[in-house]
């Protein structure tokens, strides 16, 4: 795997069945997504892994939280999340391996998003999904531009570090890191200080260049 190459390539179509769809807005969105990776399979394609369903059942939500860490968007991240399945749909990793390789393509192609500027402008969800009742303006707007300079740098960064970065602030232990990074254990945790430390030097450059 190429620190600056693309993980994930063009998307071919795959086969999931459909997710029953419920509720009216976002979450009819959501649900479009999803049943969008239920397409109708080119002749030519080749046939979809049979274990399909079941690891994208599995595995989505720590997908979507991946790509969500780096883009700052649940809309967004469920559009990349969306595009590691179709690709995982063709290809032959061990269903062992599926959690790690997905979390490495979600942050791959978050970050690949990040960097060549393919990002709709939305409007960004709070931890909780609920906005407050009686949001300080000035507050909001402080921290939407806090947000976006951090997505900035981190674009920034050198890509296995962003990388690493991203999967271990999602929840990743340094054993599964350092597994779907192909890293050693033991410096799993020199590269995600010195990812923090390089993303804190280049938010404290452009700070003082503003």
């Amino acid at each position: 795997m190429e620190e600056d190459g693309e993980l994930v390539g063009p998307a071919a179509a795959a086969a999931v069945p459909a997710l029953s769809r419920r509720g009216s807005g976002r979450a009819a969105r959501r649900a479009e997504r999803k049943d969008a990776v239920a397409v109708s399979t080119p002749r030519d394609s080749g046939a979809v892994r049979p274990d399909l369903e079941q690891i994208f059942r599995t595995a989505y939500p720590r997908v979507v939280a991946v790509a969500a860490r780096m883009l700052g968007s649940r809309d967004q991240a469920e559009d990349v999340a969306q595009e590691v399945f179709l690709a995982f749909g063709r290809s032959s990793v061990p269903a062992r391996e599926a959690m790690g390789w997905l979390s490495v393509a979600a942050a791959h192609t978050a970050l690949n998003h990040l960097r060549s500027g393919r990002r709709r402008a939305t409007r960004e969800e709070t931890a909780g999904g609920v906005a407050p009742a009686a949001p300080d303006v000035a507050d909001a707007v402080v921290t939407l531009d806090e947000r976006r300079r951090v997505r900035e740098a981190l674009a920034r960064l050198p890509r296995r570090q962003a990388v690493a970065l991203v999967l271990r602030h999602s929840g990743l232990s340094y054993a599964e890191v350092a597994a779907v990074l192909e890293l050693s254990p033991g410096s799993v945790g020199t590269t995600v200080r010195r990812a923090e430390s390089a993303l804190r030097e280049e938010l404290n450059r452009h700070a003082s260049s503003d």
